[in-house]
């Protein structure tokens, strides 16, 4: 069930916060609570009813190595544990890349049947381990088993993010005001989720077609306006599909009381890629660092070893994104950038630079990082090696040049330009609306519109108007958010 259906917004989310609230009202937030989680369980069970049972028994399983963590820390238990989470998205996830690579090393001919990935396996598997690491350091101490199978399978967050960790979410579940249906959070919600679900619609659904178009056909050798529209389009297809996603989320937990952190904070913005990378999927960001580089020894031994950490966790976290080589390759071009990032830093600390702040600067460096992160998105999208090649080909103008693009309608590049402008230099949604940030998060300066206490009746008839608006336009038309397959 997608956030942007039909299904969900007239039908799921409306049904959802009648019976929290009337479950609240009658018996208190602890029943709320059990509504809320199967509310959430049907919402996971929509999408393949059996693999309902494969979600069960990972907050089971999970929830009872974490109870005896908690009574008596264990290095064995705990690795034991980890491995068989991860062993459980490798199952799923790579099977067949893995058994693929060997035939290619070892010229052997082995098959296997196609395996249905589950949904936001990865997810909520990645949320239990650092559930498991937090509880063996001893960073919690709540044994609800309510509290925990909520905290891995609230719906908002489950699918595709934010990853949370126990410490940001439980608390607030035992708060008065939890699961409690305030006008003014749904007001706030709201804004916030028909934000999300404008750009996902509308601008990210809309790229799709262009960045199909050209992608599709890279075979082909798209020459030098056809090759930058494909490319660009992507760039802001995944970009608005992804802050879309993490919006919506935030937005429908808000709706219940709940903030989740931010996710999702103008990446293209940034003037470095460790920028970006602290602005890009802000919460697996966090994870990455705190689970692997620092594990590995983050930069506590010397430059040379930081270089080789950041270039591991980026691989790993290309690999995490999908099966196969263009996402590896795609993480470890990230970590070679970040790796010169680092060096040039360090130069000018030696050399006694100080970084300008003209506005100069600062565009030549946001468009620098844009360059190189356009580039690494071009090796993600594509179906192959050799596609990506001739898309950066057709880019530099080895394909040939044209004085139109022929794989896109010329109308592209009026949109490309317009959202480029949005992504540069428009406030974010947090910027525009109430923070939706947990507590430990970084809280950005006061909302510039809409005061919601001042506004909140016409805002939210409008809001409503907007929301009936886009749903009717788009129609049964939903295509799955890009992070689903993760």
């Amino acid at each position: 069930m997608l956030f942007s259906s039909q299904a969900f917004i007239f039908g799921f989310l409306p049904a959802t916060v009648i019976l929290v609230m009337a479950a609240e009202r009658i018996a208190g937030r602890t029943l709320a609570m059990w509504v809320m989680l199967a509310a959430s369980l049907f919402f996971y069970a929509w999408w393949r009813p059996p693999y309902l049972a494969l979600l069960a028994a990972s907050m089971l399983g999970n929830y009872l190595v974490g109870d005896a963590l908690m009574r008596k820390p264990s290095r064995p238990l705990l690795t034991a544990a980890i491995t068989v989470n991860v062993g459980l998205i490798a199952y799923y996830k790579y099977t067949a890349f893995l058994i693929g690579v060997a035939n290619g090393a070892f010229g052997i001919d082995w098959t296997v049947d196609k395996i249905a990935l589950p949904l936001a396996i990865s997810f909520f598997t990645f949320q239990q381990i650092a559930y498991l690491v937090d509880v063996h350091q001893g960073r919690l101490k709540d044994r609800s088993f309510l509290n925990y199978c909520l905290f891995v399978s609230f719906f908002p967050q489950l699918i595709a993010g934010p990853i949370v960790h126990h410490r940001e979410v439980v608390p607030q579940y035992l708060r008065e005001s939890a699961f409690r249906i305030e006008l003014s959070n749904v007001w706030a919600g709201l804004a916030i989720f028909i934000i999300g679900l404008y750009k996902k619609v509308v601008f990210a659904d809309g790229m799709a077609v262009y960045a199909n178009a050209v992608f599709d056909n890279a075979h082909q050798g798209p020459m030098l306006i056809d090759a930058w529209a494909g490319s660009l389009a992507y760039a802001m297809q995944i970009y608005f599909d992804f802050s879309g996603y993490s919006d919506m989320a935030i937005g429908l937990a808000r709706i219940f009381g709940i903030r989740l952190p931010l996710n999702f904070n103008s990446p293209y913005k940034a003037t470095s890629v460790i920028e970006f990378w602290q602005r890009w999927h802000m919460t697996l960001s966090r994870f990455l660092r705190d689970y692997i580089y620092i594990p590995l020894g983050g930069s506590r031994r010397g430059d040379a070893r930081r270089h080789v950490n950041v270039m591991l966790t980026m691989l790993i976290g290309g690999l995490w994104h999908g099966a196969a080589w263009t996402f590896v390759f795609w993480g470890g071009l990230h970590g070679f950038f970040i790796v010169i990032n680092h060096g040039w830093r360090a130069m000018k600390r030696r050399l006694g630079v100080i970084d300008g702040a003209s506005p100069w600067h600062r565009a030549g460096a946001r468009i620098l990082t844009f360059l190189a992160v356009l580039v690494a998105w071009t090796f993600f999208r594509a179906g192959g090696f050799a596609d990506a090649l001739q898309l950066i080909a057709g880019m530099v103008g080895l394909n040939g040049i044209a004085l139109a693009p022929r794989l896109v309608d010329p109308t592209a590049l009026i949109w490309l330009a317009g959202l480029l402008a949005v992504v540069w230099f428009a406030p974010n949604t947090e910027e525009w609306t109430v923070s939706a940030i947990s507590d430990d998060g970084a809280t950005p300066s006061a909302p510039l519109w809409p005061r919601f206490r001042q506004w909140l009746l016409p805002f939210g008839a409008a809001m409503a108007g907007i929301l009936a608006l886009i749903v009717l336009y788009r129609g049964a038309e939903t295509a799955e958010f890009i992070y689903f397959v993760f």
